[in-house]
């Protein structure tokens, strides 16, 4: 009782760190838009956030399912990272590089695979990009990442930290990528060598399926 007291109190903690990196982004997207806010970004504002909400929800269960499958592998000495018995800043970072492979995967899929594309396409139907449009998406979507994430931790043996680190850098990377930022083109081409930037994945949601089905 009080593993599961002590998981859903750090789900928490995380989702008041994202909802106040989300805040913090929004105001900065007041400033400095790269796209001066219209109505589609007010018409956008109430789905977009009820989507979000239901992906939190089920995330928080999922996570704390994950998280106590994750103990037991590694009280257990089971998967592979733990036959390796790496230091933990270089077991950490394995972590993170692996599990962001599998979400690339699954966001790949979601493109090629017409069933997965009927749900991923409700985030592409945004019409206006922002950091509200980060966690816009079917539900049935969310299961389905967090089904390759969730293989992925268990197949390699990822501990409990790793994966918590995983999902927050994940998260403040989405936040960044989705935001309405208007930022020079030097700085976002240093930026792009080092996380996927705002100007770069706005080409991903272009109407063009040549370019949102390559970026």
């Amino acid at each position: 009782m009080h593993s599961f007291v002590s998981l859903l109190t750090s789900d928490l903690s995380k989702i008041v760190l994202i909802a106040g990196a989300m805040a913090l982004v929004a105001v900065i997207e007041l400033a400095i838009p790269h796209r001066p806010r219209d109505r589609a970004h007010r018409d956008h504002l109430a789905p977009n956030l009820a989507l979000m909400v239901m992906t939190i929800a089920s995330n928080t269960v999922l996570n704390v399912a994950l998280v106590l499958v994750l103990l037991f592998i590694q009280q257990n000495g089971f998967g592979l990272l733990a036959s390796l018995a790496l230091p933990a800043w270089l077991d950490t970072l394995l972590v993170v590089a692996f599990l962001d492979f599998a979400f690339y995967f699954a966001h790949v899929a979601m493109h090629h695979v017409p069933a997965l594309w009927r749900f991923h396409r409700v985030h592409h139907s945004d019409a206006a990009l922002d950091v509200t449009t980060t966690i816009r998406q079917h539900p049935l979507e969310g299961l389905i990442r967090y089904g390759f994430t969730a293989t992925a931790a268990i197949a390699i043996g990822a501990s409990p930290q790793a994966f918590a680190v995983y999902r927050v850098v994940s998260l403040l990377n989405a936040l960044l990528e989705h935001a309405n930022l208007r930022i020079g083109a030097r700085v976002d081409r240093a930026l792009s060598w080092v996380v996927v930037t705002p100007n770069m994945h706005r080409v991903h949601h272009s109407r063009a399926a040549r370019e949102t089905n390559r970026n």
